[in-house]
């Protein structure tokens, strides 16, 4: 881990995940005087964001749903429904907890004593920093960044909340799956020796798109249709592909030293589809070595696979989010294989084991660090096959693109707009370079 100490960035922590993280610390209460309550709230009322609540009440906890904020009334009050509908009195937000606009999270932090954010992914940074200023504990979908200013705010919050004994979890639940965990501590127990190569894939076809509608400012447009543009997705490199890519990371216990690879436009080229790309291939290059194999896309109507495959020098394993784990030999003889009987959710085992240490007081999970640099990983990624060139780890951290607009408001412009055909630009390596490095 050298690599990082030669820089001004924070210091890496352990790539060990939950409890296996930290030592238990104890931590003040989050609870109101004789209450054993722990007040949440969500921020970010999408798809994710009610999935995440869902899975904050399976935890066994005694949770009560405090306060909402997102930037579309819609949104909001659709999640409202759906939750009440779920958890009745468990759900207190009335209307005048329920916050909508750019700032509303403010507020909502506030009312709570623990924060689920899950916005699109560019307004992490700055809902995880305001909610570690404000004392609270988080739970913080991935990934943390679509930008390496991003990244470093991100990393100084991390390194605040641990000053503060703030718990936070990442939603990149594979760290809280019993076949990842148990194969994984095999691994690195050496039951394959040391792994030299790796593939890790997200192949599949692709997300939804929301028509333009009559009226709406470019703003609403790109904040309706997230997923296209980089300063609220950051490529599905970065906001999918993350999954396997922190595989690959937990799996090496470091981090690579440079990146290259390429991707392109090739099925999903209209106007409808933002800047992104549909397909990337890159290769993560780690200081022993060792290389990985990464490769997403967005095609439709193809074969899909989403899994992780690595070779050691006594063996090789293979790894999926199907509750599947093998290891073999180098003669190809099975010496683990996964029993997925009983095994938890892994969506909810992440909450689970969040709220457990913060009804117990103890301070146990420090992910945003690990969450931070895979999502960096996957950052340098997308910038490698933008430009065509191989990027160094090193000299990445000193970026200084922010992709965030100037502005958040509904009449202000995002960095990237369409031209008079509707159609926005995107990245052609060699020459449009340094909006992305």
């Amino acid at each position: 881990m050298q690599h990082f100490k030669r820089r001004d960035f924070i210091k890496a922590g352990s790539l060990l995940t939950g409890a296996a993280a930290l030592s238990s610390v104890p931590v003040s209460s989050v609870f109101a005087a004789g209450s054993d309550v722990i007040k949440i709230a969500l921020i970010g009322c999408g798809g994710r964001g009610t999935g995440a609540t869902f899975d904050a009440f399976a935890s066994g906890q005694n949770l009560k749903l405090v306060a909402m904020a997102d930037a579309f009334q819609d949104n909001l009050e659709k999640t409202y429904q759906t939750i009440k509908e779920k958890f009745g009195d468990k759900v207190d937000v009335p209307d005048s907890r329920k916050y909508v606009g750019f700032d509303g999270y403010k507020a909502a932090i506030r009312d709570a004593d623990v924060v689920l954010l899950a916005t699109p992914p560019g307004f992490r940074p700055i809902h995880f920093e305001e909610a570690v200023k404000a004392g609270k504990h988080v739970f913080m979908e991935k990934p943390v960044a679509v930008d390496i200013p991003g990244i470093r705010k991100v990393l100084a919050a991390a390194a605040e909340a641990k000053k503060k004994k703030l718990n936070v979890v990442v939603g990149l639940q594979r760290r809280y799956q019993t076949n990842y965990r148990e194969a994984i501590r095999r691994i690195q127990d050496g039951a394959i020796g040391d792994v030299v190569s790796g593939q890790v894939y997200w192949n599949s076809g692709g997300v939804w798109v929301r028509p333009r509608e009559p009226k709406q400012t470019e703003m609403e447009y790109q904040m309706r249709n997230w997923f296209y543009f980089n300063w609220l997705c950051g490529d599905h490199i970065v906001e999918q592909h993350v999954h396997n890519i922190d595989i690959a990371n937990w799996v090496k216990g470091k981090y690579p030293v440079s990146i290259q690879g390429t991707g392109s436009r090739a099925h999903r080229t209209g106007k409808d589809y933002g800047e992104i790309y549909d397909n990337f291939a890159i290769e993560l290059t780690y200081d022993d070595g060792a290389v990985v194999y990464s490769q997403c896309r967005h095609f439709e109507g193809v074969s899909n696979r989403v899994d992780e495959t690595f070779q050691a020098t006594n063996g090789r394993a293979f790894l999926s989010a199907g509750n599947q784990a093998i290891l073999w030999d180098t003669n190809g003889n099975e010496i683990y294989r996964h029993d997925p009987k009983g095994n938890p959710n892994a969506y909810q085992q992440e909450h689970k084991e969040l709220f457990a240490a913060i009804a117990k007081n103890e301070y146990v999970f420090d992910d945003a660090q690990h969450g931070a640099y895979s999502t960096l990983t996957g950052i340098i990624g997308r910038n490698a096959c933008y430009t065509g060139k191989v990027i160094k780890w090193e000299e990445a951290l000193t970026s200084t693109v922010d992709l965030s607009p100037d502005v958040y408001a509904w009449d202000a412009l995002p960095k990237i707009v369409p031209n008079e055909n509707g159609e926005y630009p995107y990245p052609i390596p060699g020459k449009n370079t340094d909006r992305y490095i």
